[in-house]
């Protein structure tokens, strides 16, 4: 999967992330890079929204996890159980946001217990950057249930 398949798999599929202007700048094993530009995401104070910016960390955490089940041939269902969000600075303009899996070492543990049990957690942290500056941090706990379920 590149970079444009997936942003119009996003947009196609979470709406949400076509409003927010939300694209997909790079995808790797490890990592997957969203940008989001400041307009539709601008709250009162001329700065990124703190909901935008969550979102937009939230959903390169569910992209990670979705191309890195898609190389694998699996189609999970996955939602976001809870995250936290640090906001370090206000984002005076575009922003990206880079998942990584907190503990890639648990990823043949997290896919052997969804195949067993039908349902699985991971962990995933994203760090959100406007002007080479690091303006956030987020970790979530997302589940995986097992099967196409609705999608």
């Amino acid at each position: 999967m590149d970079p444009g398949e997936l942003t119009l798999y996003l947009h196609q599929h979470i709406p949400l992330s076509q409003a927010m202007g939300v694209s997909v700048v790079a995808i790797d094993e490890n990592a997957v890079t969203l940008r989001a530009p400041l307009a539709p995401n601008l709250n009162h104070q001329q700065t990124v929204f703190g909901g935008s910016a969550s979102a937009v960390a939230i959903l390169s955490g569910w992209a990670l996890l979705h191309v890195r089940l898609h190389a694998e041939g699996s189609a999970d269902r996955l939602v976001i159980q809870r995250n936290l969000m640090e906001y370090q600075q206000p984002i005076f303009g575009p922003f990206t946001a880079r998942s990584t899996l907190e503990r890639p070492d648990h990823w043949r543990q997290f896919t052997a217990t969804l195949a067993r049990k039908g349902r699985a957690r991971v962990a995933v942290a994203a760090v959100l950057e406007h002007a080479d500056q690091v303006v956030g941090r987020f970790n979530g706990q997302f589940v995986a249930l097992a099967g196409d379920r609705g999608r």
